[in-house]
């Protein structure tokens, strides 16, 4: 499966920049936040002080309006770090009361405060030159209104500043390991999604040929995917039918065609003539052995062997090479037997192997050089082998030879390329397997693995 077009993949890929992005937005919503909080609170803060400073305005006996600030408030605004500075003004500009006089001379001069407070900013202000931020607001009081302007050290919000950026670091570490965590929550959720999908694709792997039968679950998926494996199973169906055709018409025609064939057969056997009838006796031979093979690949697709038997692998080698050897010594070449001394059972369908083997004893004989032998032999751990002197089998055929009427380029042979599909489909039925290797004297070997009875 191609990485790049993984569909878990892409969902766990769109997940991830989702948390990381909303994760993004919400650290800078949070921080303009909080930083928005701290200077509104900064604000209220000056308010409340300037509302202060006006409610502390007295007139004494003889009418004139004093501040009377309570002690601590006093060296709070009197103290030599100048933290915080105010003023207090009539509305004529006459100033009641100043925390130092450097503020005082400023402003003495600025316009008298509007119905809305009005902020500001001082740069190196003073004597121990501060950055100062601050406003001036009207408020009513005992002595009239009053036109009141306090300000605040910047010093005085560093340490706000600094709770926050202390903030921002102790949840920074923390918020890749919340979205690596969601992240894999959230790809375990799409691996438990996708999971009805690759039981689907699990059950439809293995539908073969052999397994039309079988029809993919569709209960229990997920809407978006039910529609997809309704139409593959209808295809299914579709399929079925149409095998289900062409192994009838296979089985009937070979069947149709054996009387015919088993007529004129008798009738050439009757006959005496020159090397033309010889070769007319041959090709009617050749036919006889295409339809006996037409006929066994239409009985192994319809019918399912009985492989529960047990079946003596030495018997099976001893009988058929004696009935082999009449075939051998008329092709000039000779056929042995090896291994045979102990019986070696295994499970499966005794004619099936026998059918399977002597395929392989037929090519052997076609394909090794006259005056050479073909060996067949039983291995104790439950396999049969048929070697040959031949040309062997190229490492470019091997994917093919097994295919159904596949024959090798330039072959010379009389084979319709079915003996070895025989095989094949004969294996496959019992479970086994069929392995080619490099004869070590040249040539090849052709071993049937089965499983031991025991």
């Amino acid at each position: 499966m191609n990485g790049a077009r993984s569909l878990q993949l892409q969902l766990a890929l769109r997940l991830a920049a989702l948390y990381i992005a909303a994760t993004a937005i919400a650290v800078g919503v949070l921080v303009y936040q909080a930083y928005s909080t701290a200077d509104s609170l900064s604000d209220q803060d000056l308010n409340r002080r300037a509302a202060d400073l006006a409610n502390f305005v007295v007139v004494d006996g003889t009418g004139e309006a004093r501040l009377d600030l309570p002690p601590k408030l006093r060296l709070a605004y009197e103290s030599p770090a100048a933290t915080f500075l105010f003023v207090v003004r009539r509305p004529d500009g006459q100033v009641i009361a100043a925390s130092h006089p450097e503020i005082r001379n400023l402003v003495s001069s600025w316009p008298k405060a509007g119905q809305e407070p009005s902020y500001f900013r001082l740069e190196e202000f003073g004597s121990t030159s501060q950055d100062y931020y601050g406003l001036t607001a009207k408020f009513d009081s005992r002595a009239g209104p009053l036109s009141v302007t306090v300000a605040r050290a910047a010093t005085s919000d560093e340490l706000v500043h600094s709770v926050l950026r202390e903030f921002v670091l102790d949840i920074a570490w923390i918020i890749p390991l919340i979205v690596a965590a969601t992240l894999l929550i959230g790809v375990f959720g799409i691996r438990r999604g996708l999971l009805p999908l690759r039981q689907v694709s699990a059950k439809a792997a293995a539908i073969d040929p052999g397994s039309m039968s079988i029809r993919l679950p569709e209960e229990g998926l997920p809407s978006e995917i039910q529609p997809l494996v309704q139409a593959m199973n209808r295809a299914l169906d579709r399929l079925q039918r149409g095998f289900a055709v062409q192994r009838e018409f296979t089985a009937n025609a070979a069947h149709e065609l054996r009387t015919p064939l088993a007529i004129v057969t008798a009738g050439l056997e009757q006959l005496k003539g020159n090397g033309e009838l010889f070769k007319l006796r041959e090709d009617v031979a050749r036919m006889n052995r295409l339809v006996d093979q037409l006929l066994r690949v239409a009985r192994l697709d319809a019918v399912s062997l009985d492989v529960s038997e047990t079946v003596d692998l030495s018997s099976v080698a001893t009988e058929l090479a004696g009935y082999m050897a009449p075939l051998a010594v008329s092709r000039k070449r000779s056929l042995g037997v090896q291994g045979i001394e102990e019986p070696i059972y295994v499970k499966g369908n005794r004619h099936a192997i026998e059918d399977a083997l002597r395929n392989l004893v037929e090519n052997a004989i076609a394909h090794a050089p006259p005056g050479t032998e073909v060996v067949i032999s039983a291995n104790p751990g439950g396999s049969v082998s048929v070697a040959d002197r031949g040309p062997g089998v190229r490492p470019e055929d091997r994917d093919h030879m097994f295919d159904r009427f596949w024959r090798v380029k330039g072959s010379r042979g009389s084979g319709a390329g079915l003996g070895l599909a025989i095989v094949k489909e004969i294996m496959k039925a019992h479970q086994g397997g069929v392995q080619v290797d490099v004869n070590p004297g040249g040539g090849a070997v052709f071993t049937l693995l089965f499983t031991r009875a025991h």
